[in-house]
């Protein structure tokens, strides 16, 4: 038998290269021998790409240069602000920033206007300048000024001086509303400064 090699078969020292799109051009450039097709980009991939520059540029310009809108993350914060507001208004058990809170909200105060202008006017005055009663505007308050207080004072009244209970009459949701337009007259307290870091200087 012949057992020399055929030199038109492969040995075992060379590998047919795989097939390739000999018909698309090579870059100049070589990395570690590696070298890339010049292909142009699918135009799926541009879409993408340029598509989310323009929403970039969009979504800050909208939200945070020129404030057009509010921001996602912000108006999440409003609501759920919002929403505990509007739970704790229901409940009947609300604290002074709660109060505070719901002097801003328009709703809110305008009910509260309502309930004023049937009940309060004749002894307080349509702008709470006071007239039989003491006025609402001034920062001094015979029963206390705070939200909580204010409250309390509506809904017990001051019988010696003349101010029915309106507890019965107007219920806890109207009073909340009641001092929610009161307290739209004022600007909440002013925190105290911090107090001055103590002397941690070495003896």
């Amino acid at each position: 038998m012949n057992s020399e090699p055929n030199p038109s078969e492969p040995t075992g020292a060379h590998i047919d290269p795989p097939d390739a799109p000999f018909d698309d051009d090579l870059r100049p450039h070589s990395f570690d021998g590696i070298r890339e097709y010049d292909k142009r980009l699918p135009n799926w991939w541009l879409f993408t790409l340029f598509g989310t520059i323009f929403f970039s540029f969009g979504y800050w310009s909208l939200f945070h240069h020129w404030h057009i809108a509010t921001e996602p993350g912000d108006a999440v914060t409003q609501e759920i602000q919002q929403n505990a507001l509007i739970a704790a208004r229901s409940s009947g058990t609300v604290n002074d920033d709660q109060m505070w809170a719901m002097s801003k909200d328009s709703t809110v105060v305008a009910a509260g206007r309502a309930t004023f202008s049937t009940t309060c006017v004749p002894c307080h005055g349509d702008h709470l300048q006071g007239k039989i009663g003491p006025t609402l505007i001034k920062e001094v308050w015979l029963h206390g000024g705070k939200p909580t207080e204010i409250i309390h004072t509506i809904t017990n009244g001051v019988p010696v001086k003349g101010m029915p209970t309106w507890g019965p009459v107007l219920g806890r949701n109207r009073i909340i509303e009641l001092a929610a337009f009161i307290l739209s007259f004022r600007s909440p307290p002013k925190a105290p400064p911090a107090a001055p870091p103590a002397n941690t200087a070495a003896l």
